[in-house]
């Protein structure tokens, strides 16, 4: 799915909402509501008021990690974008070339055996492509040095080039994000729960509305291309999962906050629409051919218009309603990207 609209470079949000102007927090971004094709426009602090008692929000829970580490090709400086842990021990990276303003371009010649060197010691060894459709990102092993330690001492959080300064680790975490055991966690932000601060979580708390926790660890995303998104680690707890098939027994709208929402908990749920625990690896890509079993609404950025997740957007909410959505978003100058507004899709 590619939209017909044009995104100004403008409307790139470059800095977060709280550093704007005096006065702002994380929810003084704006928020586009879409009920089918009916638009409306509101500020992020009014969800509370266009949410109804027995609502559910499906929330991840996964941290964002200081992802981004310096390293070196022979004499050749490279950034190393650490995107997902896999089971063997090994990590999805990508090798990336600074570019001179504080971010990255990327880098055509990593090859089966190429050595970045890292600091603190370590040494990662490129072993074979993540993916047959592309050797973007390189399933790699690194010795002399434990990745985690490397990604605290040494890491900060993935910049591209459309921010205007580094930011601390802090600003990338959502209300809703937990440490996990063995150091896993996003490579970027699962950024549609960015607006939510804790004083919104408990307004919408007092007026009946209910959270389910899940958790996905986002990868990497190629600021170059729109690839659809690779195999992701996801948890349903059960929990959550019974939360999730109650509201829907009983009628109540579940709601996913972010497109990781929905691919972990379309993830659990049967051809039945049953929700049930579930841990492990995903590889399913919602759309609209496929449909969705178990969300009637969805919580998420703006994003591009040749992106891959317009096509679950699309499976959520039908084509016309994100045609109208995004041509009412750039016609009001909606901001885009990770700092940027957010849109809420209805059915």
């Amino acid at each position: 799915m590619t939209l017909a609209v044009r995104v100004p470079e403008e409307l790139s949000a470059r800095v977060p909402a709280e550093q704007r102007g005096p006065g702002l927090d994380r929810d003084g971004v704006r928020l586009l509501v879409s009920r089918g094709t009916e638009v409306s426009h509101h500020v992020f602090g009014e969800l509370p008021g266009l949410l109804r008692a027995g609502d559910l929000l499906v929330v991840n829970t996964s941290p964002t990690l200081a992802a981004a580490v310096d390293g070196a090709v022979g004499h050749t400086r490279v950034v190393v974008h650490f995107s997902t842990r896999g089971d063997d021990g090994r990590w999805a990276v990508e090798v990336r070339e600074p570019d001179g303003r504080g971010t990255t371009r990327a880098r055509a010649c990593v090859d089966k055996g190429t050595v970045v060197r890292l600091p603190g010691g370590g040494r990662l060894v490129a072993e074979e492509p993540l993916s047959p459709r592309g050797d973007r990102l390189w399933w790699a092993r690194v010795s002399g040095a434990e990745v985690t330690a490397v990604l605290r001492e040494h890491g900060r959080p993935i910049r591209y080039a459309y921010t205007e300064r580094d930011q601390p680790l802090s600003v990338y975490q959502t209300v809703f994000a937990l440490p996990v055991p063995d150091g896993s966690g996003s490579a970027e932000m699962p950024s549609a729960a960015r607006p939510f601060t804790a004083r919104l979580v408990a307004e919408l708390v007092s007026r009946g509305v209910q959270f389910a926790p899940v958790t996905l660890h986002t990868g990497v995303a190629s600021a170059e291309s729109h690839e659809p998104p690779y195999p992701e680690r996801f948890s349903v707890p059960g929990e959550s999962a019974r939360l999730i098939n109650a509201a829907r027994a009983a009628g109540r709208r579940v709601v996913a906050v972010g497109t990781t929402a929905v691919r972990a908990v379309e993830s659990a749920a049967g051809a039945d629409g049953v929700v049930r625990a579930r841990a492990g690896w995903t590889d399913l890509v919602v759309t609209p051919e496929r449909g969705v079993r178990v969300v009637d609404g969805l919580l998420t950025g703006l994003h591009e218009p040749e992106a891959s997740h317009l096509l679950m957007l699309e499976a959520v909410a039908g084509r016309a309603a994100i045609d109208r959505g995004y041509d009412a978003a750039v016609r009001g100058r909606y901001l885009w990207h990770e700092f940027g507004d957010v849109h809420l899709l209805l059915r």
